[in-house]
């Protein structure tokens, strides 16, 4: 019998309609719990559908730095230039237009204030980065939760001894070894992001971690796979990201 999923959703990326067939694939019934790792926005031409969509649900949400970059566009309820503008270089462009509502725009980003940057759910702990290594849950900020890569990429140990830590926000395929559409495990992590928005690749995955499955539409090829998420999953060793650390550095 199959046990209650809990099903993770990486970056959307303003795919609302990929989103919808991934749904439509994944079947959530009424005891599933969904989670989505944040980057509901920007560089796809959806982006006001998903989080209407993902507000309006039953599932859950934790804060991306896509998120980040909206909310400080527009702090409180006034106009930043420099961070609207990081924002639009980022891939904002495509969600502004995507809202024809002022109120609309205003609504999400009330919203958004809201969004958690990690969620602890005893075995499985979120967030849409991953975290610093060397500083408790207390002392990490959005900036670590929402932007953090290669440190703790490379970690050496896992963060938790008991948890398994799910991200986002780094392309699988740009880690070493990957290649478009798999899965990225390092010590005590797991990355689900394969790059829905990217023409290299066009996945988005979701992840039923309880009975190791995965889920993923191609939004550029339109197409449906399912796969055990053993077998999507490529590992990583810490060397291998600080090698090619290290080499973008020379």
């Amino acid at each position: 019998m199959e046990k209650t999923r809990r099903i993770f959703i990486g970056d959307v990326h303003g795919h609302y309609d990929g989103l919808m067939k991934l749904l439509e694939t994944v079947a959530p019934g009424s005891e599933d719990q969904v989670y989505f790792l944040g980057d509901l926005i920007d560089r796809g031409p959806q982006g006001a559908d998903v989080v209407s969509f993902v507000q309006n649900s039953p599932y859950t949400c934790i804060l991306g730095n896509h998120e980040q970059l909206m909310l400080d566009a527009f702090p409180d309820g006034q106009i930043c230039v420099p961070a609207l503008h990081a924002w639009l270089y980022s891939g904002g462009n495509t969600t502004i237009g995507s809202y024809s509502d002022v109120d609309l725009l205003i609504d999400h980003l009330n919203w958004m204030r809201m969004l958690p940057t990690y969620l602890d759910l005893g075995d499985i702990w979120l967030a849409h980065a991953g975290v610093q290594p060397g500083l408790s849950v207390e002392e990490q900020t959005t900036q670590e939760l929402c932007w953090v890569r290669e440190e703790f990429h490379s970690i050496a140990e896992p963060y938790f001894p008991d948890k398994l830590i799910i991200i986002g926000h780094t392309i699988t395929f740009t880690l070493p070894g990957v290649l478009p559409g798999e899965l990225a495990q390092g010590r005590g992590w797991l990355d689900i992001d394969t790059g829905a928005y990217h023409p290299k690749s066009g996945w988005l995955t979701a992840v039923d971690i309880d009975n190791r499955q995965v889920y993923q539409v191609n939004i550029m090829k339109d197409t449906l796979r399912t796969m055990p998420l053993d077998e999507a999953i490529v590992r990583i060793e810490p060397e291998q990201i600080i090698a090619r650390h290290q080499a973008l550095r020379v």
